[in-house]
């Protein structure tokens, strides 16, 4: 099933008529879809030219299956190629599926359900978790934030939805895959991630679409709520093709000793503007972000983190690696906050980028704020090319130019890659090889 191209309060009201939604959501789309009309685009970063009216918002291809046998063909296909079930049977606890707009595949093992674990697509658990979900949707991200807050707001399909109760630790990551497949598709998912007190989550989710000559649109939310002791790893390996704007708001609020770990690859896309964000609640709380951007033939990786400490004795890190090369543009924007309650805390940012010829450029857009005498921020920035020296040496041991090139560029990100479980190490190094 397919909505025409374009927005309107009908076809959000008829979204959620397919949706088969209790009435307080249809309610939430259609205000969202009223903010949506209101706002502008931002007024920082690069300038977005999304013709809204060549989107398609939702589009509909099957049902959510348990058993992998039961997928359309098609779409098996498409999954298989990027070893997805594979990987299932190999390593990872849970895994779920989304192509275009809805969940076509979701399982996890045994053990997880005798654990009371919850991870199911989201608009599975607006039906089976109500009071669960209503409790933490809308929260922590205000769908009237910004213009595409709001529109996720509206035409919000799909996503994750992870509960792990108190006390509770997976030994194996659970992950999601997003494939937007068609040409013009807007992809609008929306994730809640409950790490309750004293449990260990590792998520990890994927993301790639096909080249076509328009532009496709993907807009996600992702709400994580760490509780106390608690921890939250979510690594991402974002591969859009250079049609797709990726315009996502991430954020996590991390209570009294828990830890939230960003681990953000930004390799593929248009235009991307991704900044996942901690509020750092209570004391003792710890953020970390350590990401990689690539940018190259005219893509711009509009990327970054921020930190925000409200509580005492509150740490974060933001490790960001950057490279340009074939006229990329690469950009480092970040904010860390201290405010005036968050007493003798502290910040480390480092900040680091390649640039590999003399057509693409880097920036650097740091905000660093503190608002108290015992806390400090550390900031770090180099921008750099690669070394010639170090580029003869290698050539003189016998590695061949373009080799040497790539032995150096993989050292340069090794600080991100070793914070990968092996398989996406492997296919990050892959990647990056088509580029160089």
């Amino acid at each position: 099933m397919v909505i025409e191209k374009g927005i309107s309060e009908s076809k959000v009201v008829k979204i959620s008529k397919i949706k088969n939604e209790p009435k307080w959501m249809t309610q939430f789309r259609v205000d969202s879809y009223k903010k949506f009309e209101e706002l502008s685009n931002p007024t920082f970063g690069p300038e977005l030219k999304v013709n809204f009216d060549d989107i398609i918002f939702y589009k509909k291809v099957g049902k959510t299956e348990k058993d992998w046998d039961k997928v359309p063909k098609e779409i098996k296909e498409t999954f298989n190629k990027l070893g997805i079930i594979e990987a299932e049977q190999k390593y990872l606890a849970g895994i779920g599926a989304q192509y275009e707009s809805e969940s076509i595949y979701h399982n996890m093992i045994k053990e997880l359900t005798d654990k009371n674990v919850i991870f199911c697509d989201t608009d599975t658990a607006l039906r089976k978790y109500p009071d669960l979900f209503k409790k933490y949707f809308n929260k922590l991200v205000k769908y009237d934030e910004n213009k595409y807050t709001a529109l996720n707001g509206a035409v919000w399909s799909g996503g994750t939805f992870i509960y792990v109760p108190p006390h509770t630790k997976l030994d194996r990551p659970l992950q999601s895959y997003f494939r937007i497949n068609s040409v013009n598709i807007g992809q609008f998912e929306r994730t809640i991630i409950i790490v309750d007190e004293y449990s260990d989550l590792h998520y990890m989710e994927g993301c790639t679409a096909p080249t076509y000559s328009d532009d496709s649109l993907h807009a996600a939310v992702v709400e994580i709520y760490v509780g106390k002791h608690a921890k939250c790893r979510y690594t991402t390996i974002q591969n859009w093709s250079n049609n797709v704007y990726n315009l996502v708001t991430k954020r996590a609020i991390v209570e009294e000793n828990g830890l939230m770990e960003w681990i953000d690859g930004n390799i593929g896309s248009k235009i991307n503007m991704k900044y996942p964000a901690c509020i750092l609640n209570g004391k003792n709380a710890n953020g970390r972000c350590i990401s990689i951007a690539v940018a190259t033939n005219d893509q711009i990786q509009d990327a970054g983190a921020r930190m925000i400490h409200l509580a005492p004795n509150t740490k974060s890190e933001i490790i960001s690696k950057s490279i340009a090369v074939n006229g990329g543009n690469a950009t480092y924007r970040g904010k860390v906050k201290i405010t005036k309650n968050a007493i003798n805390s502290s910040s480390i940012v480092k900040c680091d980028t390649i640039i590999l010829d003399d057509k693409s450029r880097s920036d650097t857009v740091p905000v660093n704020i503190v608002n108290n005498d015992s806390s400090n921020i550390n900031h770090e920035a180099t921008v750099s090319k690669i070394s010639k020296d170090k580029l003869f040496y290698l050539m003189s041991r016998g590695l061949t130019e373009e080799k040497a090139k790539e032995l150096l560029i993989m050292g340069f990100i090794d600080r991100f890659r070793e914070e990968l479980p092996m398989e996406y190490a492997v296919e990050l190094n892959s990647l990056l090889k088509n580029y160089f």
